[in-house]
């Protein structure tokens, strides 16, 4: 083909393979080819993309011409998308000199990308058009094809050694030329800064890394950074989220929503959130995505710890570094900390309480933890001992100091929410305790807190911006008073950057955050006894099973109550597993916070659940009222999550309760109009009987039903008082229908057919057999006894 040929149907061909905008085509579903289930098409996929085969080369090829694809703005990110709408340039350089205003105004708009860029931008903006594709087995995220190109694409332009491979040329001995060089008055600061027009821009005084003409070099790196934070991070603005946290805006939020789930009402939406939300877009990231984005976070940090050592002599410095090198040294604050910042933000506040979480926090955690990453390994030792995190990054943690204390408020409001019963919530409290635990991670938070609650000089608005940039010389610095100041100075522009001047910032090892670890502890607690409790309820149940066990009735079914539970499934080892995470969580806390044994013996007691006479817990948490008791919200996140329980029971007429399932239906109704036609034809010679003080009184009380004498029950808390019905001694032969029941007569009789005893004397020796036992209970008995058959 030509390479007019060539040119025309590139853009067909990406679309082929990667799928439309609009999701309607999917392509070669990249996300869904895994080389265990579509062997073939998953090897020929990674070769024909990979950065060295042939789909690459024609990129290459078409670059060297410089040809341009229009890419429509309406498919960017929603910051993007309105920023470029309303005619104001978005900071982010990959868009500059790129965007094509059409004369009718703001319809229509697109970008001119050349080659590499295109096929980039639809590379990484398939992971979240073709998100709802069908999908017609288990597929794991990080099996896939497309998972794998993702990681073959960082390791290739983002390389951890070495420096990037130069693009294959079809001139021997030529060069594929890069684009443009961008102008070095475009700042690369992040999105969110404020534009009055497009002609009138704040332009941070801050040099580029493309500034360099020798810096062309790695164009390719940096645009495919670029790209991937943009499309996979970049759907809230600066501006939008500082906007969000302001309670004033929460509140429009709420009537907003209130609004939308009443429509019938025709309820306006509120006028200020419609203003907010032109800068936002409705935006659920998937597991998938957010492992995808962990996969980036993973390499950035490997990417920027291959930095060279910096020499000793600043001069030798300024002649020695590389483009790359400089890169790697801007990569992470000036590219990606503030837009996965609030990317984490929005799945902590939105995504569900349930397991599916863990990919959101591994990824958190893994940006918490450079060190994990560097290229220096751990002294090998006989046994594991715990890492301690080196000096050297405190700068890191300081510099990304709401990432750790901000993001574990928000955990631990989450984890107060979740049932730690289960092993899956229980992991996830284990896995944050651990990291934070970490020794001299938690004094290094510490010490980063201190620098930003020192007091100091008043920051200019926005002047902290300037500081983002690690190219700055000390210059400046030096005219403080002491290296404190400067890294003091340092974390409120950090902090103020990314939450506003307004920011009335919650210390992590404050009174309110450690409040919450005591509850959290407390919780911690109570799923430890419920789960030993239901091991225990379980190991009970298995010790009582018996033959009758395989007619589906229990011993808990015959007495008219339900102790059942949804944690009864979870199985012994994840019991076990459940308190291992626990117990070791709780050894955690304990180290970050510096809890003392006093208070935990405290706690321990108070969250303790007291033993009734039967061996139960205790009633969930309520309150005294005249009409009872009366739930709290502990009781009800108690009820709700497994921690404590009403005993369930039947408080009604024996005879009249519904028939259970492991009773005849018909025999229920025939033998309850048998007792009643007997009750009513003998009431008064029964009540006569029960009533004499002889042995034949007591033998008559011992067989026939007193309402009078009921055993202890628990009744609804609710009601405080229950008036006993007056109902005489009666025959009760619904314990004739039970299967249990008439399956112990049958082998009753079988066996007696064994020694040649028929029906009629199987029955009579069944019958003297049951009167002597009686009798020998009768006298054994202390007072009268209710007894139903």
């Amino acid at each position: 083909f030509s390479l007019k040929e060539l040119h025309g149907i590139f853009p067909w061909l990406v679309e082929s393979i990667f799928g439309s905008l609009d999701g309607i085509i999917v392509g070669w579903n990249l996300r869904c080819l895994q080389g265990r289930t579509n062997p073939t098409e998953y090897s020929v996929a990674l070769d024909f993309l990979d950065p060295s085969g042939p789909m690459m080369k024609l990129v290459y090829k078409l670059q060297a011409e410089e040809y341009r694809y229009d890419f429509p703005v309406s498919y960017l990110p929603g910051p993007v998308k309105a920023s470029i709408q309303e005619q104001v340039l978005p900071e982010c350089s990959l868009y500059h000199n790129k965007v094509q205003f059409p004369s009718s105004g703001g319809l229509g708009l697109n970008l001119a990308l050349n080659p590499f860029e295109y096929y980039m931008f639809y590379f990484a903006i398939s992971l979240i058009t073709q998100k709802n594709s069908a999908v017609t087995h288990h597929v794991s995220p990080s099996n896939s094809a497309y998972f794998i190109l993702v990681d073959t694409y960082l390791k290739c332009f983002l390389p951890t050694e070495g420096s990037v491979l130069p693009p294959p040329s079809s001139n021997p001995g030529g060069a594929i030329p890069s684009p443009t060089p961008r102008s070095p008055a475009v700042p690369f600061t992040s999105y969110g800064m404020h534009h009055t027009s497009l002609l009138k821009r704040h332009i941070a005084h801050q040099p580029s890394v493309n500034a360099d003409p020798a810096s062309q070099e790695i164009w390719r790196s940096e645009t495919l950074l670029q790209i991937f934070v943009e499309m996979w991070l970049h759907h809230y603005s600066l501006e939008m989220y500082q906007k969000m946290q302001s309670p004033h805006v929460k509140l429009e939020v709420l009537h907003y929503r209130l609004s939308i789930s009443s429509k019938h009402h025709g309820s306006p939406a509120q006028s200020s959130y419609q203003a907010l939300h032109a800068y936002q877009e409705s935006f659920k990231p998937t597991e998938e995505h957010v492992l995808v984005v962990r996969l980036l976070v993973k390499h950035l940090h490997a990417f920027s710890n291959s930095l060279k050592p910096e020499p000793l002599s600043p001069s030798a410095h300024s002649h020695t570094a590389s483009p790359l090198e400089e890169f790697k040294r801007v990569v992470i604050p000036r590219f990606v900390q503030e837009k996965l910042y609030i990317f984490l933000q929005h799945c902590f506040g939105h995504w569900p309480l349930d397991a599916s979480f863990r990919a959101v926090l591994e990824m958190w955690l893994s940006y918490l933890q450079p060190w994990r990453y560097a290229p220096e390994k751990p002294p090998q030792s006989a046994e594991p001992l715990p890492r301690i995190v080196s000096e050297k990054w405190a700068v890191f943690i300081q510099e990304n100091l709401l990432m750790y204390t901000k993001l574990f408020v928000g955990f631990l409001n989450r984890a107060l929410r979740t049932d730690l019963v289960s092993p899956k919530n229980a992991l996830m409290v284990f896995r944050v305790a651990k990291v934070f635990a970490q020794p001299n991670l938690a004094e290094m938070i510490l010490k980063g807190e201190q620098l930003f609650l020192e007091p100091e000089l008043v920051i200019p608005h926005r002047q902290h911006r300037f500081f983002m940039s690690p190219t700055l010389s000390g210059s400046f610095f030096s005219s403080w008073s002491s290296n404190i100041t400067d890294a003091s100075f340092k974390v409120k522009s950090h902090v103020y950057s990314l939450e506003g001047q307004d920011f009335q910032y919650k210390q992590m090892f404050g009174t309110e955050v450690r409040n919450l670890v005591l509850k959290l502890a407390q919780l911690i607690c109570q799923a430890q006894q419920t789960a030993q409790s239901i091991s225990d309820h379980s190991a009970e149940t298995t010790a009582s099973q018996s033959f009758f066990s395989w007619f589906r009735f229990t011993p808990s079914e015959m007495n008219g109550s339900y102790t059942g539970n949804d944690l009864d499934e979870i199985g012994q080892d994840s019991i076990k597993k459940t308190d291992e995470y626990l117990e070791k969580a709780l050894e955690y806390l304990c180290q970050i916070f510096k809890l003392n044994e006093a208070q935990l013996t405290q706690m321990m007691m108070k969250c303790g659940t007291a033993q009734d006479e039967n061996g139960k817990k205790q009633l969930p948490d309520c309150i005294e009222s005249e009409d009872g008791l009366i739930l709290t919200p502990l009781g009800r996140y108690q009820i709700i999550n497994g921690l404590r329980r009403f005993e369930v029971q039947y408080q009604g007429d024996t005879e009249l309760q519904p028939i259970r399932s492991y009773e005849n239906a018909t025999l229920v109704r025939l033998l309850f109009r048998l007792s009643s036609a007997l009750n009513e034809r003998f009431a008064d010679q029964m009540d006569v009987l029960c009533s004499r003080e002889d042995f034949v009184g007591r033998l008559c009380r011992y067989h026939l039903t007193n309402p009078h004498l009921v055993q202890k029950i628990r009744y609804s808390p609710v009601v405080k008082e229950r008036t006993s019905q007056n109902c005489g001694p009666r025959i009760s032969l619904r314990f004739l229908a039970s299967y249990r029941t008439l399956t112990s007569l049958l082998m009753i009789y079988f066996i007696a057919s064994w020694f040649y005893i028929g029906p009629v004397g199987c029955t009579f020796v069944i019958l003297i057999g049951y009167f002597l036992y009686a009798i020998i209970m009768t006298f054994f008995s202390e007072g009268w006894k209710p007894h139903e058959h």
